[in-house]
């Protein structure tokens, strides 16, 4: 079974997707951009880019009754790697060890304009 996370606190999703899933133990967060929860692109630098993508993050996961401290895996699209250096400057400060499964893929664009997309897939307690 499945079930639908939802919550005003972060980016919502078009009707034809899901900000969440929690299935089998685990959530299944949607790729968020630096995207207010009104919709207002945050522009400016890296970290200020993780900061925003990091809040939608957490609440999402606090929706579904968890949090980032649970999370077991970390992808990361950027439309130009070199934003990855202030990325991997910020990372530590929103995960600590172990360090979630992640990677990294550059791509030629993102959603409404957005320079940096994260998702991730955190384990939840029953």
């Amino acid at each position: 079974m499945k079930t639908k996370v939802e919550t005003k606190n972060a980016p919502q999703a078009p009707a034809i997707l899901s900000q969440a899933i929690v299935a089998n133990g685990l959530v299944f967060v949607a790729g968020q951009i630096h995207s207010t929860p009104e919709g207002q692109l945050i522009e400016g630098s890296t970290k200020e880019k993780v900061e925003q993508i990091m809040k939608n993050l957490r609440e999402i996961l606090k929706a579904a009754g968890t949090d980032l401290d649970n999370v077991v895996k970390v992808v990361i699209y950027l439309t130009d790697m070199t934003e990855l250096k202030g990325l991997n400057e910020a990372y530590p400060t929103y995960f600590s060890e172990p360090f979630p499964a992640r990677e990294a893929v550059c791509v030629k664009e993102l959603p409404l304009g957005a320079t940096i997309e994260i998702s991730v897939i955190a384990t939840k307690d029953s």
